[in-house]
């Protein structure tokens, strides 16, 4: 009989303790907060699926690498470390560190955006479109069909829609870049596959219009390619990344996620008069090109998860991981977005709150009561996120989901017990005694929900009370 079971490629060798909290602490932590979960203090969050970003467990030999890390201000070794690895994987010439992602999407879009562009996507995320917005261009979302519909199957539910993008390029606004962000995490952390991307590489050549990855999970992407897409399972991750690749034209990357650290980025680039404007920008606002506002040891963590991430150990562990919560929530009668993406469950709110409307952001209210309930904290992907439009305008979220995103190589399977989510814990009564999500209270300019504070329609001590009974986790 062949041995199944998946545990944890790793052993853990430190570890740190967990404050406990009461649900009364945390009802007034949440008070206190302004109804956002982003401005809680961590140490009264007990399980922190926020962001899989910067969050993750460094390994020994990622430890060992920042030891010898080059701190010489221009031309240090570390550098070059980096960019070898990087190299390896994309095969750009010109790879230009930054201190994380967003900082390489304002370099780029900085350089390539004006006022009345159009930048197409499979779905941008928030930081993103932010900067794309800022420059006066627009940031359009061009999901499969498909991919909005969280309860339907589909292998590569992130795939761009090539009818839609052809028509873009064929339109009358400029279009000075493509996107494909991999795996699409505003889409629910779905996969797009080869084919895909080699078709939108077709089109954008078609038109001479340049084609960028967002990278920030190119190898849990690679892996879903490796197990779903025919013709790939017999090639490696490395392989298979490095094809992706090869379509394309340029990428940002924030090696916060599938670069294993716990910060840094890069932009990395094919065009030399483009690559040369970045760097100049680079010099500005980050710091010198072989640097960029990261220190030598943060190249070398860099270098080595790069190496780490595409390992098949590591990302059949990965990907099964959130699957197996997957499964624990679906039995359980939890709606989710299907299949289960690479680095998170996305919860959908619309669905599982059907009696909250998209104004009163049923998402976010959900959210709200997994941390008081349960102590986690998890992150809104609905009308709050998107609901803003560039000209100040609201408009209801074509999905309203709460995504928990796994940090890497932190939890174990045993993680789901103290969220209430193994055999016979979690149990829902789905009693919509409350129907009054959160309300705005301050509005800030820009992207929303970091800093925003809301009110609520109902007190933390009254209304939450009755909301509960919307979504209620306990133990039996």
């Amino acid at each position: 009989m062949e041995f199944k079971t998946i545990i944890e490629p790793f052993r853990i060798k430190a570890v740190e303790p967990i404050r406990q909290t009461t649900r009364s602490q945390r009802q007034e932590a949440l008070e206190q907060a302004g109804y956002n979960l982003f401005l809680l203090q961590a140490e009264d969050v007990l399980i922190d699926l926020l962001t899989d970003s910067g969050t993750g467990a460094m390994s020994a030999q990622q430890w060992a690498g920042m030891m010898v890390g080059d701190e010489s201000y221009a031309g240090a070794r570390s550098f070059y470390r980096f960019e070898e690895a990087v190299r390896r994987i994309t095969a750009f010439k010109h790879v230009i560190p930054t201190h994380q992602g967003r900082a390489a999407e304002r370099i780029l879009f900085g350089n390539t955006c004006k006022p009345g562009d159009v930048v197409p996507n499979n779905t941008h995320f928030d930081t993103t479109r932010a900067n794309i917005e800022y420059r006066g261009a627009r940031a359009a979302d061009l999901p499969i069909a498909i991919g909005r519909q969280p309860a339907r199957y589909h292998p590569f539910k992130g795939n761009i829609d090539l009818e839609a993008l052809e028509s873009l390029l064929l339109g009358d606004d400029p279009v000075p870049l493509v996107m494909i962000t991999v795996t699409n995490n505003s889409g629910g952390g779905q996969p797009v596959s080869m084919a895909n991307i080699q078709a939108a590489s077709k089109l954008c050549r078609q038109h001479s219009v340049p084609l960028f990855l967002d990278a920030c999970r190119f190898a849990e992407n690679a892996w879903f390619i490796k197990t779903r897409e025919e013709g790939y399972a017999d090639k490696s991750p490395l392989e298979i990344a490095q094809e992706m690749f090869s379509y394309v034209d340029g990428c940002t990357m924030s090696a916060k996620k599938d670069g294993l650290a716990n910060i840094g980025g890069f932009l990395a680039l094919k065009d030399d008069e483009l690559a040369e404007r970045c760097k100049n920008t680079l010099i500005l606002t980050e710091g010198f090109p072989t640097y960029g506002g990261l220190a030598g040891y943060d190249l070398e963590a860099i270098a080595v998860g790069l190496d780490e991430v595409v390992q098949e150990d590591y990302l059949r562990y990965r990907i099964r991981s959130v699957e197996y919560l997957g499964n624990k929530l679906t039995g359980a009668g939890v709606p989710i977005v299907r299949p289960t993406g690479g680095h998170a469950i996305y919860i959908d709110a619309k669905e599982m709150l059907a009696h909250i409307p998209a104004s009163e952001y049923p998402a976010w209210s959900l959210s709200l009561v997994l941390y008081v309930e349960g102590g986690i904290r998890s992150v809104e992907i609905g009308s709050v996120m998107f609901g803003r439009q560039a000209d100040g305008t609201e408009e209801a979220a074509p999905m309203e989901l709460v995504r928990l995103a796994f940090p890497r190589r932190l939890p174990t399977k045993f993680w789901s017990l103290p969220t209430g989510i193994s055999s016979g814990t979690l149990w829902i009564p789905m009693r919509p005694l409350g129907s009054h999500g959160p309300i705005r209270e301050l509005f800030s300019p820009g992207r929303r929900n970091r800093q925003d504070r809301l009110a609520a329609m109902w007190s933390v001590k009254g209304g939450l009370e009755e909301t509960r009974a919307s979504f209620l986790m306990g133990w039996r």
